[in-house]
């Protein structure tokens, strides 16, 4: 049983992370709770323990190869080369499907993080990959959250006409894991990603994104939204000042206040 486990505090130092929690998250039992668990994973372990449960051979030729070779590669990286290994093992399998629905359901972030990785690998149109990408957007772990966006931004990049018509709903939904997913995915610059070329240099065309953004209650949106004028303002500063000085007029919510001042910090760096 390892129910105990779960409300745990994660440990400042990988040091200090007790084995009990270590074997819990190498068989997959439970989630991270911060980047030092993640850091500590026993990957080979993981994947094997992930394999096995969700109907794959862990001893697969395919697997063991990728496993082998993890080391060469930068931490954040090796689970993309997982994440592939395990698709390709899935892709040929007639239950593919049921495999897919038991990594995307996994009390593992890792392996539910694996699975919106797998998003990106197919071959499923944009419409087609936000709708498979959805109940990444809304997991409650973090980390899951953030391989959400990350396993769409491609196509984003290359229809961001399409993208922001696509989006404006998540824009307004009641949850602000899948409201922020908006924004997040369409940053002009972004974090451990590529770069959106149209939106560095023409960020208006993300405005019906970002307007119903403007007085959100939820901090973790507005971070986002602030931090996607920040990325605009290293491109047009003088439109970010606009949309910063509009949104500042009359009575100005506090949410609005924090977006507006966060948006210019580059801006007022420079100044």
């Amino acid at each position: 049983m390892v129910q105990h486990l779960l409300g745990r505090k994660g440990a400042a130092r990988i040091a200090l992370i007790p084995q009990e929690v270590l074997d819990a998250l190498n068989a997959g039992q439970i989630p991270t709770v911060n980047l030092n668990e993640f850091l500590a994973l026993d990957l080979a372990q993981l994947a094997r323990k992930v394999a096995r449960g969700i109907g794959l051979d862990p001893e697969a030729e395919r697997l063991q190869d990728t496993l082998a070779m993890l080391s060469a590669f930068p931490p954040v990286r090796r689970h993309l080369h997982v994440a592939r290994a395990l698709y390709d093992l899935a892709a040929p399998r007639a239950e593919r499907d049921r495999i897919a629905h038991a990594l995307a359901t996994h009390p593992s972030d890792v392996a539910r993080s694996w699975a919106a990785q797998w998003i990106a690998f197919s071959s499923m149109a944009l419409p087609d990959k936000l709708c498979s990408v959805w109940r990444f957007a809304a997991d409650p772990h973090f980390g899951v959250r953030e391989m959400a966006w990350m396993a769409v931004r491609d196509e984003i990049a290359g229809d961001v006409e399409q993208a922001v018509r696509l989006l404006q709903g998540w824009a307004t939904h009641p949850d602000p894991n899948i409201r922020r997913f908006a924004s997040e995915a369409t940053r002009p610059r972004g974090v451990w990603c590529a770069q959106i070329e149209p939106l560095k240099q023409e960020p208006w065309r993300g405005l019906p994104l970002l307007e119903p953004l403007r007085a959100d209650d939820s901090r973790y949106v507005q971070n986002s939204v602030a931090n996607w004028l920040n990325d605009a303002a290293k491109t047009q500063p003088a439109w970010v000042r606009e949309v910063c000085g509009r949104w500042s007029r009359g009575r100005v919510p506090p949410a609005t206040a924090y977006i507006v001042r966060r948006a210019q910090r580059s801006i007022a760096n420079e100044d």
